[in-house]
């Protein structure tokens, strides 16, 4: 008895170890769930925050000061073999400290500027994100459409399947040609290879959204397929707010504050710096007594000669922001026109989708019904039957392929608009 429950618990465990791979398996993961890990564990994505924080550590380093100089030799020493005269002429060892002093406002102006380009990295991982995540948009969307059209190519394909067998019921009464058989087969395999060219697509765009989650690109994994795109077109597209919602015009505007710090931080290179030096004598001769040398010094940046360097890069950093100040007001402008354009097309697109949907495929399956009667009732010929069934599928194929154009505008539209 002892024996046979314990084979039971090893035939749960077994079965449990066996459903648990299965389970996972089956993990389906919804859109927002796929860009959330995106937006988590892209290892592009987490490469800008350290490069900001890299920045953050350059500028505390900008606050440093220069390691002191010290130095030790003779000081007015006879060269060897010189008749000495007196005690002071032996000379003295020497014993010299320097240290430069700078200025501390250029040191807070260049950590300020240095400071400021992390700023323009934060910025630039959402410029990335935005084009991962209509990357990420559109292999899921192209999935769901390949599981749509394989359930269609199989719906139609066993259609197909029952005219053939027909066929093959009616040859042996001479109520068919073997040739229509053939062209049946041809039919079907022709269903099949589009099907394994979903297949292929699915396939595709698993691996992809794996590597963008970064995760294996063969871990398996399902996608919400009832999942539809809507498109919900912005209520105004001034400036101002395409300034706030563009993830690019906020990477310009951090690229120009940089700029303009790093303006402020040339300006500052007008102010001098400073110099202490400290010399020790020790004299060689008995007589002479210990003596020390103290001097301070300071630069003279606004002389003609020295100023020259830094007010032309100040001028040609201020021409640089000005001209980036123009890209930004012109990209502003490009997109409004853009996104208004974007918006009536996929407008239009949608009222193409909803005619061919609801009057030209009915039409066709109406077709298509009306000729498998009369097939059925032997009144018609499996071409004309072929001619109606590759019409309809060919209608429905390209109905599903104008709902994958219109979502890629969709994406493109979000794209341009950074939401």
């Amino acid at each position: 008895m002892a024996s046979w429950k314990s084979t039971l618990r090893t035939i749960k465990l077994v079965a449990l170890l066996w459903w648990l791979p299965a389970a996972a398996q089956a993990q389906t993961l919804p859109l927002d769930s796929v860009l959330a890990r995106i937006d988590g564990n892209n290892l592009l994505l987490q490469s800008y925050p350290l490069r900001a924080q890299a920045f953050k550590n350059s500028a505390e380093a900008a606050t440093a000061w220069m390691a002191p100089m010290i130095g030790a030799g003779t000081f007015m020493t006879p060269y060897p073999r010189q008749e000495v005269m007196d005690e002071r002429d032996k000379g003295s060892l020497m014993l010299q400290l320097e240290q430069d002093i700078p200025n501390p406002a250029k040191q807070q102006a260049k950590k300020k500027y240095i400071a400021s380009q992390g700023d323009a990295q934060l910025a630039a991982r959402g410029v990335t994100y935005n084009d991962l995540r209509a990357q990420a948009k559109r292999l899921y969307f192209s999935w769901a459409n390949a599981e749509r059209r394989i359930r269609l190519l199989e719906e139609n394909g066993r259609l197909m399947e029952t005219m053939r067998r027909i066929e093959q019921l009616r040859y042996p009464y001479n109520q068919s040609q073997l040739g229509n058989v053939y062209k049946a087969d041809a039919r079907i395999e022709e269903n099949r290879n589009m099907m394994r060219m979903q297949e292929g697509t699915i396939a595709k765009s698993r691996a992809w959204l794996n590597s963008l989650m970064n995760r294996p690109g063969n871990e398996s994994f399902e996608i919400d397929t009832a999942w539809q795109p809507a498109f919900e077109p912005a209520a105004a597209y001034d400036t101002a707010s395409l300034a706030i919602a563009r993830q690019d015009v906020q990477k310009m505007d951090a690229e120009l504050r940089t700029m303009r710090w790093g303006i402020n931080s040339m300006r500052k290179e007008a102010k001098p710096d400073f110099r202490v030096r400290f010399d020790h004598m020790q004299p060689l001769g008995s007589m002479m007594p210990k003596a020390f040398s103290a001097m301070g010094m300071i630069s003279f940046p606004i002389a003609p000669w020295a100023s020259k360097m830094y007010k032309s890069e100040i001028r040609a950093m201020e021409q640089n922001a000005a001209a980036m100040e123009m890209e930004r007001a012109a990209m502003l402008v490009e997109t409004q026109g853009m996104l208004y354009g974007m918006q009536h097309e996929i407008s239009s697109m949608q009222q193409r989708i909803v005619a061919m949907e609801g009057k030209v495929v009915p039409a066709l399956q109406r077709s298509l019904e009306t000729t498998f009667l009369q097939y059925q009732e032997n009144r018609l010929a499996l071409p004309a039957v072929i001619d109606a069934w590759e019409a309809l599928t060919m209608m429905q194929l390209t109905v599903l392929d104008e709902k994958e154009k219109r979502y890629e505008m969709i994406v493109e539209y979000e794209k341009a608009l950074y939401r």
